[in-house]
Order: structure tokens, then C-alpha cells, then sequence
């Protein structure tokens, strides 16, 4: 794995929201996030409220260098978490993924927080910020969407063993500025 020549794991704070570094010793507050089976209903994925699922999951999450704990900032609880993923220093892309919240929190515009604290600061480095979404999670795809993502592919991703069907979205810096988040970006 190569690491960008950025800070993949910035402390961002926002109004609602911070994040910060995913550690391991966060595990048992993320999970207890991620063990609603209704959060992983529409994601390639059904099962990853299992323990023995999220196990995997988590720990990618912490090899990966790039994942965040999502943390509300009026109670400092873990609400979920997100990261930046598969930077291509050639095409000046990097992805922002993985994302989930505790479905108290959905419908409430932390997303939107959360994107735009990443958007904000990733947009210093890149030019495109793509979204791997399983294709029929349609709640993260019109997510992406309202934030000006653009669909640029459908295919499928292979995970042990498995086809699983994605769509790809790109968000550029100027659609950003351009879109619905323009309001949430200060970007310079």
C-alpha cells in the first residue's frame, strides 16, 4: 500500500461532527454501531452486522491508514465511521468510502457534515473524489448524489469469491463548488 504525500488522517472538526483516527481500542464503541442489521440492509454486504463479519471489516479498516471514527460531538460518542481509501497519485483521485452511521443519525444532515469536512480538506490534494456504492444501496447512491456526485460506471467487484454489483461516482472539485455542498466548502 502507498500512502499519499498528505495526511490521510486529519482531525476534521465541525459543528456536529469530528473526526478522527480510527484506533483500535475503538472497536467496541464502532461496533456496537454497526451490529443494527438495518444499516447494512441495502449494502453488498447484509451481513456485516455480525460480529464475525465486522471483525474483517475493522480490521481492514485500521490496516487501511485511512479510516476514521465519526464522533458527535455534544456527547463525544462514535456515531460511525468513514475513510479515504485507494489514492491514485496518477489520475489525482482518491476514494471516500465505507462510510456508515447509527440510524439515529441518518436524516439529520451528518452526512452532508462529514462529506464536507473531508471534501474540503481532501480537495487540497486531489482533483476527484470517486464513491464505490453496491448498486442497489440506493440510500448511499442519492446520498452522492445530492452532493453533485456524477455516475461514471457500473460493474462488479469480486470479494472471496463473490461478484457483487457496484456503480462508481466521481464529485470534482468544481462540481463540489458548483453543487449542493458549495455553501459547506471553503475551498481556497
Amino acid at each position: 500500500m502507498t500512502l499519499p504525500p498528505f495526511d490521510i488522517q486529519p482531525v476534521l472538526t465541525g459543528a456536529r461532527v469530528s473526526l478522527r483516527p480510527l484506533l483500535p481500542r475503538d472497536y467496541d464503541a464502532l461496533y456496537a454501531v454497526a451490529s443494527d442489521p438495518e444499516i447494512w440492509a441495502m449494502h453488498p454486504f447484509p451481513d456485516r452486522y455480525k460480529k464475525e463479519v465486522f471483525d474483517g471489516f475493522f480490521a481492514d479498516a485500521i490496516t487501511s491508514c485511512g479510516a476514521f471514527a465519526v464522533i458527535n460531538n455534544a456527547t463525544n460518542d462514535i456515531i460511525g465511521s468513514t475513510r479515504f481509501a485507494h489514492f491514485n497519485a496518477d489520475a489525482h483521485e482518491i476514494e471516500i468510502g465505507y462510510t456508515f452511521f447509527a440510524t439515529e443519525y441518518w436524516r439529520t444532515g451528518i452526512n452532508r457534515e462529514v462529506k464536507a469536512l473531508m471534501l474540503q480538506y481532501i480537495f487540497q490534494y486531489v482533483r476527484v473524489v470517486a464513491f464505490q456504492i453496491g448498486a442497489t444501496n440506493f440510500r448511499s447512491r442519492t446520498a452522492v448524489e445530492r452532493l453533485g456526485g456524477r455516475l461514471v460506471l457500473e460493474h462488479q467487484r469480486e470479494h472471496n469469491g463473490q461478484l457483487h454489483d457496484y456503480t462508481s461516482y466521481h464529485l470534482t472539485r468544481e462540481d463540489a463548488l458548483s453543487g449542493a455542498l458549495a455553501a459547506s466548502l471553503e475551498l481556497g
